[in-house]
Formats: structure tokens, C-alpha cells, sequence
């Protein structure tokens, strides 16, 4: 999709139970985050932003670096689960540095029906929005009962991982609509054939 592209091409999953998670879906099943376009609906739909929160400043390297952040999250939450790669350090160092970053500097102001509603200060650069997902990447990495609930899919070729916060720690599934749906239907057709047979 190109830079001036009007929607992004995939719906966009917010399913992960945090935002960095969510980050390492945009790669699932293809690129997600191609262009400005796509990249404002996530950073939207992420909440890193207030709703109508003008990312118009935004230029042409910002998907490279929240593409970059998306690569050294996953290697730091695959390696987790194994031995740590050469590169598990790099992209370890790539993350702290990215969340020392300043972030956005939230305000509330009266809304149009006078309740309070968020606003930003200004407009947040990307570093800002940078070092938002890199310090939950940290939170995560570091708190021992959230690392613990880190999960991979059990969906055929998906290899979307998410945060287990289900009663019995007992989810299977990056989503129950998506992977455990195709699972439900495969495990149906496989009896419909067994009987048929």
C-alpha cells in the first residue's frame, strides 16, 4: 500500500491484551503497517492517542520505526521461550533506548457535552509514540506474573502471541473468532469424514 493509500488493507486486531502484543499482530498474516494510512488507524485504534488526535505531522519514516520496535519486541518475547539468539541483545538495548523516549503529555479539557475528555498537548512526535509501546514491551517483560501469561497461538501457521488472562489460564487461541473458529470447523470435518468413512 503506498504512503497515500485511504485505508489500511487488513482489519486491524486489538485482541492481544497489550500493546505491544498488539504491535507484533500488525505483521499476521502480511504487512499491516505499509504506509502513514494504516499506521494512524493502529496508532487510533491502539489508544495511544486520543480519538481525532492530529498525527498529520507524520512523514514517511514513521512505519519503518514502528515496524523496527514490532521486530525487536518479538525477538525479546520468542526469546523468552528459548535459547536467546545473538540478536536477543541488540534488540534489548534497542527497546530501552527507544522507551526512554518523552511521551505524549495528556490533558483533560470539557468535551462538547461538558464532561472531561482526553486531549494532548501537543502533537506527539514519534519517539513519543515509540517509547509508549517500547515501556509496555518493558512492563511486560518484566513483570514475572504478565511474562508468565504470555502465550503462542495454537491456530495452524499463526504465530500470534498474546496475554492468557483467562480464568484457569486455559486459552488456547490468539482470538475464539479467528484461529478457534477454524480449529472448531477443521475438528467438524474431520468427524464428518471419520463417519462417512
Amino acid at each position: 500500500m503506498a504512503l497515500g493509500s485511504a485505508t489500511p488493507p487488513y482489519e486491524l486486531r486489538f485482541d492481544a491484551g497489550r500493546v505491544c502484543l498488539d504491535l507484533l499482530a500488525t505483521a499476521h498474516p502480511d504487512e499491516r503497517l505499509d504506509g502513514l494510512p494504516a499506521l494512524r488507524a493502529w496508532i487510533g485504534g491502539a489508544g495511544l492517542v486520543p480519538a481525532g488526535a492530529p498525527l498529520d505531522h507524520a512523514d514517511g519514516s514513521w512505519p519503518a520505526g514502528f515496524r523496527e520496535l514490532r521486530g525487536c519486541v518479538g525477538l525479546l518475547v520468542r526469546g523468552m521461550r528459548g535459547a536467546a539468539a545473538p540478536a536477543y541483545g541488540r534488540a534489548l538495548e534497542r527497546v530501552n533506548e527507544m522507551a526512554r523516549g518523552a511521551t505524549p503529555v495528556p490533558r483533560a479539557v470539557p468535551g462538547a457535552d461538558g464532561l472531561l475528555v482526553r486531549e494532548l498537548a501537543g502533537p506527539p512526535d514519534r519517539a513519543a509514540l515509540l517509547a509508549l509501546v517500547a515501556r509496555d514491551a518493558v512492563e511486560l517483560l518484566t513483570d514475572p506474573v504478565a511474562r508468565a501469561a504470555v502465550r503462542e497461538c495454537e491456530g495452524d501457521n499463526c504465530p500470534l502471541v498474546y496475554l492468557d488472562t483467562s480464568r484457569g489460564r486455559r486459552r488456547r487461541w490468539c482470538s475464539s473468532e479467528v484461529c478457534g473458529n477454524r480449529e472448531r470447523v477443521a475438528r467438524h470435518r474431520r468427524r464428518a469424514a471419520l463417519s462417512r468413512a
